[in-house]
Order: structure tokens, then sequence, then C-alpha cells
């Protein structure tokens, strides 16, 4: 809180005021759903077989409408409804993004937010787009996915006290729990205890967990190739580095749990068991 002071005109005495709230910025993790039509059952079976695949992973996250491509979606479509279905299978609508003024209108109607698309950080691992240049606005990738994740940068967290800046590495020594996001955005993220699921690693360069890596690890966020994750023992829901990411269903079950560590060789994602 911030406080400030004044001056009663009748006495003269100063009081201080304390502030009711403060304005903080802040990015946080959304995972968006490129609407190819209007849902049906097709499309709420696609999704329950998502959710089966990766429970964790998209438990309680807040997700985005992409609707680009989704012409069938008009004025009249149940928002409100759709955000009913979603919740009821723990996921969160919170807005739409690339919608007409008409599907905009009836969001904002169904109480979501309307957004700009984001930068993708998780795209498909088969193909990467062209690097936009410095002077250019990245633009929406109009591909077809199940699930793509919007700009992913956010703030180091204030429920990890114990953390210290060495150099360029953000040093974490308390057990990173469930919720929580740490990001290291000047280099190396270290954590020196274990890793709940459900918590969130981002770095722009290497991720090193001493200890059961769970949740989700995201290295080299700002397109370093080079960066590497390494942990003590590996459960990890999502392992990611420059964008080229795995879910845990696609990786070798020999690992688990083992002291391994991710890199990127000519464009794959390998994970490999530490000498």
């Amino acid at each position: 809180m911030t406080s400030s002071q004044r001056v009663d005109v009748g006495t003269g005495a100063r009081r201080t005021s304390v502030a009711p709230f403060q304005v903080r910025g802040r990015f946080f993790t959304a995972i968006v759903l490129q609407m190819a039509r209007a849902p049906d059952a097709a499309f709420f079976a696609a999704v329950d077989t998502m959710l089966a695949q990766t429970p964790h992973f998209y438990a309680n996250a807040p997700f985005v409408l992409d609707l680009d491509q989704a012409a069938e979606i008009g004025p009249s479509f149940d928002f409100i409804g759709l955000a009913r279905e979603m919740r009821n299978r723990k996921i969160t609508l919170i807005g739409v993004q690339n919608g007409t003024i008409e599907q905009n209108k009836a969001a904002l109607h169904a109480g979501l937010i309307t957004l700009l698309g984001g930068t993708d950080v998780l795209p498909d691992t088969s193909k990467r787009a062209p690097a936009a240049k410095p002077d250019e606005t990245p633009k929406a990738d109009n591909k077809s996915r199940a699930a793509k994740a919007s700009e992913h940068k956010v703030a180091p967290v204030r429920e990890a006290p114990i953390a210290s800046s060495t150099g360029s590495a953000l040093l974490v020594t308390d057990p990173v729990r469930s919720g929580q996001q740490i990001f290291a955005e000047r280099g190396d993220l270290v954590v020196v205890a274990s890793v709940s699921p459900g918590a969130e690693l981002i770095a722009r360069g290497n991720i090193h967990v001493y200890g059961a890596l769970r949740g989700r690890a995201l290295a080299g966020v700002h397109g370093d190739s080079a960066a590497r994750i390494f942990c003590q023992g590996l459960e990890a829901e999502l392992i990611a580095i420059a964008g080229f990411y795995k879910l845990s269903d696609a990786i070798d079950p020999s690992l688990r749990r083992q002291r391994v560590q991710a890199f990127l060789d000519s464009g794959t994602l390998r994970v490999e068991p530490l000498k």
C-alpha cells in the first residue's frame, strides 16, 4: 500500500491516509482454443479427450476462444451456455480474440472480455512460424490447433519468499507450490527444491531443478534454442524450449522420475538421462 499526507485546514494537523488499493501490471498464461465452427457434441468429446490425457495441465487454467475461423458463431450464439459447459470441465473461459464486431458484442454480453491476438509460445511441434522482424507486429497463426497459449510472460511471483538473483540467474530455495508461476526474465532459473503439480517455471535461459520437476517448465522463452532443462526427477506435465514442447504422455516412460536433461536437436525436443 502507499500512503500520503494531507493537512487539516481547521487544525493544521497532518493526517496520513492510506490508499485503498494499488494498480500493478502483471501477465498470466492463457490457453487458446481456436474454434473452427460452433461447438457440438464432437467438440465437447474432443475436449474431454484432451482433458483425460493431461488432466493437471488444463485444470483451472484460463482459456481464450479464437474466433478467427468460426464464421458459424454469430451474434445469437450462446456464449453463456458454452462457458457453463466448460466450467463443468474445470475450464474457465475469460475472453475471445479475433472476433467480429457482432461476435465480440455477444461475448461481452456473456461476461467475457475481448482480446487482441497474442504470440504463441506452444506452437505445433512440426512447424515453426518465421520470427517477426523487430518493427513488425506478430500476426495470428490461422492453422487449426486444439490448444495454443498466448504470449507467455509473467512477472516474478511474490509467493516464492526465498528467491534471489545471482548475476543473471534467479535462485529459488523454497519448494514451488501448485499455482505458483516463477519467471527468470534475465537468464537461468535455479530451483534447489521440488516443484509441485500445477506450478509453472519460465526462464529466458536454462532451467535447473535439484528435486522433482512436476508442473510445467518452459526454457528459452524468448527464442533461445540453446537453452536446456535439467532436473533430478522428471514428472512434468509439460516441458518446452524456445516454443517446442512435449506433454507428459509424449515422454518416454523409462525417463519418468529419472535425472534428465531436455534440449533441442535440429528442431526436435529431446529428453535424455544425465550421465
